[in-house]
């Protein structure tokens, strides 16, 4: 909690620093007080004198100091670039005669005042750079006293020798903490104003007791009433009816501490302590309720789910552990009220330590063998494999909990040993560390209920981006927590935000977080106007027009990429980002375009020629290099078409260029059905080609111009072959219409008595007498006798017998 009100602190801190900064602009650095507090400083640093305290104003003076130079610098510094501009624009002075008098004297005057527009840029730059100077050297100081402080050794709080002393001092305390004051009751003016309070401090009390008694209990009630009701999106209204579990039984705490102030029957020394009562508990009671949302018994509410055996017992790990930090922060109190020494601390932490360090190593067991408990069975292959998103959590945990036995093991050794200061910067920061990550899970899951609430839709339904973006969110802004946690000095932090201010040079331009915030929202506004043009011009504008579907889809994505690049170069220009010094990157990369990219920028020229010629569009039914089917999407790069298989082609776009393309459908949906069909020999062919054009007339399908036709192909071996050829309406129902007249055929044939032929061979044998052999058993064999044979049939003579018919 207390790396979390840091980092609380830290955001207003920056948000200030940012403030004054912006207020610094434009304000004349004043350097006589800078030198004095530079040499402060530096005599400081010299003489190694000053505490930390005294240190950190200092380099906090010199941080404003240094700010106002880089205002002063940079400001300056466009003043120097006009005026060499102004010079660059007179050219460069000839080498042999004069050039005229105008211009000679216009370029001196330019000189002089690009001269008198470097000093300030000089002078703010030396400033800047030694301010920049000192500032490191007080923080290599404050990190070395740091790192002296914690690697000292003090007294060990296993040497019996300090116990009586450390007892004593702890009951003296307890003792005085409870003492009354000097005679509340019998002094009038202390009865008259108990008296005159009493129904106040009834009331108080009352409303403490039951909320801190009854308030969790309603708020738990409340839960599982809503628990019942589950329905989509109800997650989020059980989370924050969950709060009450805090909320109210702290107000219940508020209220107890309120009624015994008004009382006057605490000492001051009682009342002191007192007021750090609802602190305490509140961190009891949030490490609580954080339990009770990561190791949540039901398992569609556990952020961390594992067996449920284990969240039961992590419930209860925590809530000592909680216990365990009141203990602790009830000693830091009494230490600074009654001034403990060194001694007396240590041994009044060991025991809270090692019960630390056994709950932790407790805790670090279960989350390094966190499990599962009972996923769900993998649709295909039955295996049970829970979610992605749910093994990263799991992986994450068994790291922290790995760490944190390392941590449970090693801080009792070193507290043995007297090493108090490690001890403390191992085991309180692993607590908090755990505390952060459990909370972070609790966030994630009550932005997934959220994002389930407003879509209608879960997270797993739609496969959304949410959480991941949420998560990765969270966890970037964690990590100022997470550093102070684990023994960063806010200075530090601040540190890293000035150097991320200040942004880096590429070229000649100096790219800062101010420049691309720019760049992000002109780039941003661009890009929504675009589409927003692209909406209006796709439902609006182009329908009402005679242009067909797929030149409305080229002017849409042809806005849509023309849209992009000036939203690109206005927000270039528009953030001050040089684009000439980008002049020789480009250069090298052009290099590695026209080796290794090629085929990228072949296929993205093909796709803009493919939208300015349109020779296919969106609908379309084409084949390409095989592949048959509808036109799904153009893009820059490639084409998705869709097949009669429901399967997703990607047609790289410079096989439409350089390649065949049928295109079925182009501009119209005419196309022409041809359905063969084979009669017996014999047939009356006239007759065949009645029937197959009152078949093909009576279609709804079947265009009359051109008008339909019989084709007689010809002769085959085995039958008289002719051809329905007829121009659909709409040939994409090409299938359903050449089944719809298959069908007719057979009907129509079979009731006219023509007969669709089938293939038949006639066999004969040259010589059968050359197959029987000597003896009974070879005559027996060409017969056909004997068991599992059947006789073979009498052959034909050549031409005997027809192909078709009858065989006998």
């Amino acid at each position: 909690m207390r790396g979390l009100v840091r980092a609380l602190v830290l955001s207003l801190i920056v948000a200030c620093a940012a403030a004054g900064s912006a207020m610094a602009q434009g304000v004349p650095a004043d350097y006589a007080p800078w030198e004095e507090t530079a040499e402060r400083a530096e005599t400081a640093l010299e003489e190694d004198r000053g505490n930390e305290d005294q240190l950190e104003t200092l380099r906090a003076q010199i941080a404003d100091y240094r700010a106002q130079f880089a205002s002063t610098r940079d400001t300056e510094r466009e003043r120097v670039e006009t005026v060499r501009s102004q010079l660059e624009a007179l050219g460069t002075p000839p080498e042999e005669g004069s050039e005229r008098p105008e211009i000679a004297e216009r370029r001196r005057e330019l000189e002089r005042q690009l001269a008198e527009a470097r000093a300030p840029v000089v002078a703010a730059e030396e400033a800047f750079t030694r301010a920049n100077g000192l500032i490191g050297e007080i923080d290599q100081t404050l990190r070395e006293r740091q790192a002296e402080l914690l690697l000292s050794r003090g007294p060990s709080p296993v040497n019996p020798v300090h116990w009586p002393a450390a007892l004593e001092s702890l009951m003296t305390s307890v003792r005085l903490t409870l003492s009354l004051p000097d005679s509340p009751i019998t002094s009038a003016e202390a009865r008259e104003q108990l008296l005159s309070n009493l129904p106040l401090v009834i009331v108080l009390g009352t409303l403490g007791v039951l909320l801190l008694s009854r308030g969790h209990m309603v708020a738990e009630q409340s839960v599982n009433w809503l628990r019942k009701r589950t329905r989509r999106g109800t997650g989020v209204w059980r989370f924050l009816l969950s709060l009450g579990e805090i909320f109210l039984p702290l107000a219940g705490i508020f209220s107890i501490v309120a009624a015994a102030e008004v009382s006057g029957l605490l000492s001051e020394r009682s009342l002191e302590l007192l007021y750090g009562v609802p602190f305490w508990l509140g961190i009891l009671l949030y490490l609580v309720w954080l339990a009770a949302q990561t190791f949540a018994a039901q398992d569609d509410e556990a952020t961390l789910p594992i067996g449920r055996y284990r969240r039961r017992e992590a419930r209860y790990y925590t809530a000592f552990l909680g216990v365990l930090l009141i203990l602790r922060r009830v000693r830091m109190a009494l230490a600074e009220l009654d001034g403990y020494d060194d001694a007396t601390i240590a041994v009044l932490d060991f025991p809270l330590i090692v019960l630390a360090c056994i709950v932790l190593f407790r805790l670090g067991q279960i989350l390094s063998r966190a499990t599962p408990d009972a996923p769900e069975p993998d649709d295909e292959s039955g295996a049970t494999q829970p979610p992605e998103g749910i093994m990263f959590r799991l992986r994450v945990a068994r790291l922290l909990g790995r760490g944190t036995m390392a941590v449970a093991v090693l801080s009792p050794i070193l507290a043995a040993a007297g090493y108090a200061n490690i001890t403390e910067a191992l085991v309180f920061p692993a607590i908090r560390t755990l505390v952060l990550g459990a909370t972070i899970l609790v966030l994630l899951r009550f932005v997934s209920d959220l994002y389930a609430l407003v879509t209608k839709q879960t997270v797993e339904e739609t496969n959304s981006l949410v959480p991941v973006a949420t998560g990765f969110i969270l966890t970037l802004a964690s990590l100022p927590a997470l550093a102070l946690i684990w023994g960063a000095r806010v200075t530090d932090l601040t540190e890293i935000w000035a150097a991320f201010r200040a942004g880096f040079t590429l070229g000649d331009t100096r790219i800062s977080p101010t420049n691309m915030l720019t760049f992000v929202l002109i780039f941003v506004i661009g890009y929504g106007m675009t589409r927003l043009l692209q909406g209006g011009l796709r439902s609006a504008v182009l329908p009402k027009t005679r242009i067909d579907l797929g030149g409305r889809n080229a002017i849409v994505s042809g806005i849509g990429y023309l849209g992009i690049l000036l939203a690109a170069l206005a927000a270039f220009a528009v953030a001050g980002i040089n684009l000439s010094s980008l002049a020789i990157v480009a250069g090298a990369l052009s290099v590695g375009i026209g080796f290794g990219l090629q085929n990228i920028v072949q296929n993205f020229v093909s796709g803009i020629i493919l939208l300015i010629e349109r020779p296919i569009g969106e609908g379309d039914w084409i084949e390409v290099n095989g592949h048959m089917g509808f036109v799904k999407a153009i893009s820059v790069r490639s084409t998705r078409i869709e097949t009669f298989d429901m399967f997703d082609v990607i047609v790289p776009n410079g096989d439409f260029i350089s390649g065949t393309v049928t295109n079925y459908t182009r501009g119209k949906t005419i196309g022409r059905l041809i359905v063969p069909i084979s009669v017996a020999y014999g047939t009356d062919t006239r007759k065949v080609e009645r029937i197959l054009m009152s078949i093909a007339r009576e279609h709804p399908l079947v265009l009359m111009n051109p008008e339909p036709f019989i084709y007689f192909a010809g002769y085959e071996n085995s039958a008289l072959n002719f051809e329905i050829r007829v121009f659909l309406v709409d040939v994409l129902e090409i299938l359903v219409v050449k089944t719809e007249m298959n069908h007719q055929i057979a009907e129509r044939f079979a009731a006219e008595g023509i007969e669709i032929p089938f293939p038949q061979r006639d066999l004969w044998l040259r010589n059968p007498e050359t197959l029987v052999g000597e003896g009974e058993s070879a005559h027996r064999a060409f017969a056909g006798e004997g068991q599992g044979t059947r006789p073979m049939p009498r052959p034909h003579k050549r031409g005997s017998a027809s192909s078709y018919g009858d065989p006998e």
